[in-house]
């Protein structure tokens, strides 16, 4: 019986499904938030609330969401988490990539990610809604990189990426 050979992946193949997974789960993680606004009440007495230290508070926060919080926070607030995870990924491969019309778009997707969940942390420390409209505009800013970063990959996965 004869091995089958394995032809590696092509890395900017594996980009372009990245964006793509990331896409989805922003619409997925974007529904689970309009769900938390409209039908969750966060308390405003929870592990975490009205931090004398804003990353400590996070930190409290985000640990109460995912642990003791209710079902759809706490599913909001642990892909929001998978999410910043699967966007640094992304970014490493960019970089492996070594082409800047791939690392922009990716590293504004991550600064997007990132700071929705900063938002996210801040919803959480201090109840305050703005902190929800920026976790939009962010969220919004991640989207449009992705998309933006789909569109500026190569459409032939044997063509050369230009720097």
């Amino acid at each position: 019986m004869a091995a089958r050979v394995r032809e590696p992946i092509d890395p900017i193949e594996r980009i372009r499904t990245g964006y793509f997974v990331l896409l989805m789960i922003l619409v997925g993680q974007f529904l689970l938030g309009i769900a938390v606004n409209l039908f969750v009440t966060i308390p405003t007495n929870h592990p975490g609330a009205n931090p004398p230290e804003y990353f400590g508070g996070v930190a409290a926060s985000v640990t109460w969401a995912i642990l003791h919080g209710p079902a759809l926070l706490q599913a909001h607030a642990a892909l929001g988490l998978l999410l910043v995870l699967f966007s640094v990924n992304s970014l490493a491969q960019a970089i492996q990539v070594r082409t800047r019309r791939v690392i922009v778009p990716v590293s504004f997707g991550v600064l997007g990610v990132v700071g929705a969940g900063f938002n996210g942390g801040s919803f959480l420390n201090y109840n305050q809604e703005f902190s929800s409209m920026i976790m939009a505009g962010f969220f919004a800013m991640a989207v449009v990189s992705y998309i933006t970063g789909l569109y500026l990959l190569p459409r032939n996965p044997t063509a050369s990426v230009s720097r």
